[in-house]
């Protein structure tokens, strides 16, 4: 059985993880699963293991000079939910993770370093260019979040690194989605989930992007796609709808959806194509269901 530490002092944590491998552990809710031993036996983990739930240092929403906001890797999703300055997508899809306990307790840190095409908040974050700042003894380094994650359960978090914060860089939309489909079985994690945004400027759209969760081994985001759209006229969507809802479809791993997910995710994305070709009133575009 492995080491528990706690240290005092992000220095302290630092320290530790360069000298002893330890994982930090902080909301663990993830990890407390995939090692619970049985009724009031606490989780034994392989590995050494630190618990940073008390480091102030990674805590705290911010809204940078740049307009940027800078979120602490030990934010829970209540508190991001609940932040006026953190971008709509991201606050959507912490309000709609799992029960009020795990929302209070489970951190942004924890939901990106598990790296589960599960997790709720890497989806909405990849659509928005986020960017993870890592942290070690020898300084930090920043790197998107899109290529932090490599994979399922796989990051580029370094051996001696500490997930510090989550930087969401500044955006102004025309139009927002975003929708969390719960799927037939009713588990709280099999849930198929989609964010999308627009920029239209004098009815040309200047920008596309969509993210898709539980798709896949890790959350998808098809540049390619979005480029089929970039630069065209409002009206031009229904002629280049299908090109683009093809190479979507095609960015999903053919093992990753079932037929009936790869439908829903078309249906959602032509839905919101469709609000845009029609001119609709700029803002959140729910579907009327």
């Amino acid at each position: 059985m492995g080491m528990t530490y706690i240290p005092s002092t992000l220095g302290e944590a630092l320290l530790l993880r360069a000298e002893t491998g330890a994982h930090p552990l902080a909301g663990g809710s993830d990890l407390m699963v995939q090692s619970k031993r049985g009724i009031a036996l606490a989780p034994e983990f392989p590995f050494p293991v630190m618990i940073i739930t008390g480091l102030d240092e990674l805590k705290g929403i911010t809204l940078l000079d740049d307009g940027s906001v800078e979120i602490g890797a030990l934010t829970t999703p209540a508190e991001i939910a609940s932040s006026s300055v953190v971008p709509w997508h991201v606050r959507e899809a912490a309000s709609g993770m799992g029960a009020i306990a795990l929302r209070n307790s489970a951190t942004i840190g924890g939901n990106i370093g598990n790296a589960s095409p599960k997790g709720d908040l890497p989806q909405p974050l990849i659509l928005l260019d986020a960017e993870v700042v890592l942290i070690s003894v020898h300084g930090e380094r920043r790197m998107l979040l899109d290529d932090f994650i490599l994979g399922s359960k796989k990051t580029a978090l370094g051996d001696d690194e500490i997930i510090k914060s989550v930087v969401i860089p500044k955006h102004d939309f025309s139009y927002l989605f975003y929708r969390k489909i719960g799927m037939r079985r009713a588990n709280a994690i099999s849930k198929l989930s989609l964010s999308a945004a627009a920029v239209v400027k004098d009815d040309e759209i200047i920008d596309f992007r969509a993210a898709s969760g539980a798709a896949g081994p890790k959350v998808i985001r098809s540049r390619e796609a979005e480029a089929i759209l970039k630069g065209h006229m409002r009206e031009e969507i229904p002629a280049l709808m299908d090109t683009f809802l093809e190479a979507w479809n095609n960015a999903i791993s053919p093992h990753a959806m079932p037929l009936y997910r790869r439908n829903t995710t078309k249906r959602m994305l032509a839905y919101f194509l469709s609000a845009i070709h029609e001119g609709k009133e700029e803002g959140i575009i729910r579907e009327d269901s």
